[in-house]
């Protein structure tokens, strides 16, 4: 008796543990570059993620880190932020990785222009490479939009 009650007792469990996740499922809506299929099957990801009323926003890259190549990133930022109704004034993080740090640190005003004063937390890490093997400058952001 006490084995049926103790396997009754993990079944109800198991059961309300899968209850309780199938009830938790997130509704993403996705952007990818005008993209009909929303996303880049090749590669494996999507440009934009909107859970809630928090974007999350795939990175952005240039081939040089340069006020020309930094404004290329960032506009491609905005277009991404664009595609929700948001702008730089609703990015809360921005994760910034590139292969040369100190001239993305010279050329920082380029990046601040963005942003009019409301800066985001942020992130820099230099690194060897990036997925594009010639590109020197990815950045990613997420953003709230207001409820």
């Amino acid at each position: 008796m006490r084995k049926l009650f103790f396997l009754l007792l993990i079944f109800q469990a198991v059961f309300f543990m899968t209850l309780h996740a199938q009830q938790n499922d997130i509704k993403k809506e996705k952007w990818h570059w005008g993209n009909a299929l929303k996303q880049d099957t090749s590669a494996g990801y999507v440009q934009v993620v909107k859970v809630d009323n928090v974007l999350y926003i795939s990175g952005a890259v240039a081939r040089e880190v340069t006020p020309e190549g930094i404004t290329q990133v960032y506009k491609a930022l905005e277009k991404s932020l664009k595609s929700f109704g948001a702008g730089f004034q609703h990015v809360v993080k921005e994760n910034l990785y590139t292969t040369d740090m100190e001239a993305m640190k010279k050329y920082n005003e380029t990046r601040k222009v963005f942003y009019n004063g409301d800066f985001p937390a942020a992130t820099w890490v230099q690194v060897a490479r990036l997925y594009m093997h010639d590109a020197r400058l990815e950045v990613e952001l997420v953003a709230h939009l207001p409820k």
